[in-house]
């Protein structure tokens, strides 16, 4: 019989009250080894809060989270030897280059010798900063300055990366190498979660994510699991050999399709469901006689599910 699988970060009926606001309510999910897990809402919506709860610097009202099977309240120096934490904004130091600041961090989680050596030289040759060793921090660029503090959050290997906006304010290139970054260490079997206003980003790299709105859970799973359980609308397009009146009629018959429009010599309409229906659909269109020639759709994106399970509410 095999185990089942134990998840690295779990966050447990999880609260914390700020008099009458209630940064989180009740918010529970899991992330596994391996996994990269987004975690989405607007500001102010609680997703700051919970990240510093898991990497210890605040303490929960109520409930509990885990890291590596260690609660963040009971046992939180082993928390903090198995995590690493990115926060949205790090400050630097005057007159600190590259390899002082890797190494005031690598001796501050207690590495000596050669294993500190090797420690700071591996975060370098990974985040390509090997390069700029002896430059100070002051005269790097936003990107690189980014790279550096995920290699301070790195530095000692931990098994979870707590990432908070870890891509605010890059530019394209810099976005682009830093997702594959985080993939890299998704590779390596590190769970990580990540905070990001940029959805497609998150769309991109995340195997599951979790949308939260004035501090509670709204939706958890991946984009497909969250659409195909809030019921979305996607735009559908049919193409078919003959005149395109009948068909019009026909789907105006159907109570899952609105919005019909006869648009370049196709049908374009909104239809409601997620890949399963339009299958149904392609299938009974053929069913029906119409002889398709082309049937495509607009998949959901994680900003339509986003827009759709949230009401823009702040606190």
């Amino acid at each position: 019989m095999i185990a089942p699988r134990q998840p690295v970060i779990e966050l447990r009926n999880l609260h914390r009250y700020f008099g009458k606001t209630r940064a989180v309510h009740d918010v529970s999910f899991e992330v596994y080894a391996g996994e990269v897990f987004g975690y989405i809402g607007p500001n102010g919506a609680g997703k700051t809060t919970s990240m510093r709860i898991l990497a210890t610097l605040d303490e929960p009202t109520a409930g509990d989270a885990f890291v590596d099977g260690f609660s963040v309240v009971d046992d939180p120096d082993r928390v903090r030897r198995r995590l690493g934490f990115m926060p949205d904004y790090f400050g630097t130091y005057d007159d600190v280059n590259v390899r002082e600041y890797l190494d005031f961090f690598a001796r501050a989680y207690g590495l000596i010798g050669r294993e500190r050596k090797l420690a700071i030289d591996s975060v370098m040759e990974f985040t390509l900063l090997n390069t700029l060793a002896e430059k100070p921090i002051n005269g790097l660029s936003k990107g690189m300055k980014q790279r550096l503090c995920l290699g301070r959050t790195m530095i000692h290997n931990p098994s979870v990366l707590i990432l908070d906006e870890p891509a605010a304010g890059l530019d394209p290139r810099a976005r682009i190498e830093l997702r594959e970054m985080i993939d890299q260490l998704a590779d390596l079997g590190k769970a990580i979660l990540v905070s990001s206003h940029i959805l497609t980003e998150l769309a991109e790299m995340c195997d599951r994510v979790a949308i939260i709105e004035k501090g509670e859970l709204l939706a958890t799973g991946s984009v497909d699991e969250i659409s195909g359980h809030r019921e979305l609308v996607s735009r559908v397009w049919i193409r078919i050999l003959d005149d395109l009146e009948p068909l019009a009629t026909w789907l105006t018959q159907r109570g899952d399709i609105k919005d019909i429009e006869i648009d370049s010599g196709r049908i374009a309409c909104t239809h409601e469901g997620g890949q399963e229906n339009q299958a149904n659909l392609l299938r009974e269109v053929v069913a029906a006689g119409f002889r398709v020639s082309e049937f495509s759709s607009k998949a959901k994106t994680l900003e339509d599910v986003f827009l759709h399970v949230t009401d823009g509410k702040v606190q």
